[in-house]
């Protein structure tokens, strides 16, 4: 454990986590990226801080967090120095993406792609999985960005899309318990290609299988790998991050899918889009997918690099790989392109400008209805976009028919809404959080919380958590009139989302994994 509690704060505690988990009757693991299918960014956790301080530095050079200067915080772990992938809790233990730029094995220097596994109790430091860069495809693997995906857990198994563009499924436990699985080869996959292979540890991950999508699909990702799993009975739906090269003027592979679906137990594929999107990717597609009940259906909806929004049938949770993938095809398109909602026939020869629009937000379903920023590329400085609540009832292309209502002073915007009682909570990349009313897109308010704003707003506990890339962390009351409750000066800048559980709340800085709550939840 990096800063670990005093000997008296730990025996003060002890006395009163015998009672802690009554005032806790909501509590639960978070064990993916937002709520439960929808992906909405809320919890039904209470008891959460609104208040605390994130201490200094230690002055040993470590770089690591004195506890003793912290107020309300239960431990901090050492990361990297960059976190984009929002932490994941479940069975006992924290997951979180990072880079290596504070190495934990010193055998492996360098910039690597890492996703960390902490003690949910102590922050002690498990284990680690370590994944090499892809430089041999250009712009596909972003200097020192890391593991950008949050992964998703079920039982002993966490899935999780990889910077080199893998869909792996890990043992929960690393290599604490041995090497299990069919993949055998841990060792080399932790080096680059012509390197001797290491000896895993039992501080290493432990990799049940593997799915390749640039060697099976021929996919080309732009700057990063970055989809959240949605797991769905047996099956895992992805988002290929299939993209343009570093030219930005050709998408290398318009033939690779755009979503596909692997079955969880052998990494097999099963299904792939049907869209046709092709060679109109604007950019890259690093949305990642959300499932909804809508009528009778399950559809399960993913915003795409051409700008349109998808929703398609889910399969039967319990399909099995044929040996042919069978193909997904949409019920409904909306195109997010504002020329597309005033003319017919949207010329594509502007496509491949950053002036054009993507989706990289994950759709939020709520009430048959589907929540979605529309944005321009903000990493260049473009910045114009608008948040869009849609129809999720209709079929076909229900770009001029789907439209609830927009809301356009958002701009451009990376950011998962939060639907929480009647109200709709939208950080942008400007760093505003604006709260807009549900039904009618009325806004009520706009916090100014610093620019950049990568990850997106955390509903919980009646409050709304974000981070920002300046180092402000904020705490806002959640409600139709606006009160700060906090604005903390974090160490690092923030570019992931909060979240909370077991009465816990968990923030990502780009150094260090903080988990906070009131002593009396604190021991528990």
């Amino acid at each position: 454990m990096d800063c670990p509690l005093s000997t008296r704060r730990m025996a003060a505690l002890t006395l009163v986590a015998l009672f802690s988990f009554s005032s806790r009757g909501n509590s639960a693991d978070r064990p993916q990226w937002g709520e439960s299918d929808s992906r909405n960014q809320v919890s039904a956790e209470r008891g959460l801080v609104d208040s605390f301080e994130p201490g200094d530095r230690r002055r040993d050079g470590s770089g690591r967090i004195d506890i003793d200067t912290t107020k309300r915080v239960k431990w901090t772990a050492k990361l990297g120095d960059r976190a984009h992938g929002t932490p994941v809790v479940a069975g006992g233990r924290v997951f979180v993406g990072t880079n290596n730029n504070d190495p934990r094995d010193t055998r492996i220097q360098g910039d690597k792609g890492v996703l960390m596994c902490f003690s949910e109790q102590s922050g002690d430091f498990l284990w680690q999985l370590v994944v090499p860069k892809m430089y041999a495809l250009k712009y596909s693997d972003w200097h020192n960005v890391g593991i950008c995906s949050s992964p998703t857990v079920e039982g002993d198994k966490v899935y999780l899309v990889t910077n080199r563009c893998e869909v792996v499924c890990l043992d929960a436990k690393g290599m604490s318990d041995g090497n299990d699985g069919p993949y055998q080869e841990e060792g080399r996959h932790m080096v680059v290609e012509g390197e001797q292979p290491l000896e895993p540890t039992e501080k290493d991950a432990d990799i049940v299988w593997l799915y390749d999508m640039v060697a099976e699909l021929d996919v080309f990702p732009h700057n990063a790998s970055n989809c959240s799993i949605l797991l769905d009975g047996n099956l895992l739906y992805i988002c290929t991050s299939n993209g343009v090269d570093w030219t930005h003027t050709r998408v290398v592979s318009p033939q690779a899918p755009t979503i596909i679906v692997l079955d969880k137990t052998t990494g097999k594929l099963v299904a792939r889009d049907d869209f046709g999107i092709g060679g109109d990717i604007v950019h890259g597609q690093w949305s990642s997918p959300a499932l909804g009940r809508v009528g009778d259906r399950r559809l399960i909806c993913i915003g795409a690099g051409d700008a349109c929004v998808y929703a398609f049938e889910a399969l039967d949770p319990q399909t099995s790989p044929k040996k042919k993938p069978r193909n997904l095809k949409y019920v409904w398109k909306f195109n997010g392109e504002p020329l597309a909602q005033t003319q017919d026939n949207v010329p594509r020869d502007h496509q491949h400008d950053t002036n054009s629009y993507l989706v990289t937000a994950m759709p939020v379903f709520h009430d048959e209805r589907v929540y979605v920023a529309i944005t321009q590329e903000a990493y260049h400085r473009k910045m114009k976009g608008y948040l869009v609540c849609l129809d999720a009832t209709l079929e076909g292309d229900v770009t001029r028919k789907a439209i609830k209502w927009t809301y356009e002073d958002t701009g451009a915007s990376v950011s998962t809404v939060s639907v929480a009682d009647g109200l709709v909570y939208a950080a942008d990349f400007a760093g505003r959080v604006h709260c807009l009313d549900a039904e009618t897109g009325h806004c009520y308010w706009v916090y100014e919380a610093g620019n950049p704003v990568w990850g997106s707003t955390f509903v919980a506990d009646g409050k709304v958590y974000v981070g920002t890339g300046r180092y402000y962390f904020c705490v806002l009351k959640a409600g139709k009139k606006l009160e700060e409750l906090a604005r903390i000066r974090m160490r690092d800048g923030v570019l992931s989302t909060p979240t909370a559980a077991n009465g816990v709340l968990y923030v990502a800085t780009n150094r260090h994994l903080y988990a906070i709550a009131d002593d009396e939840h604190a021991a528990e």
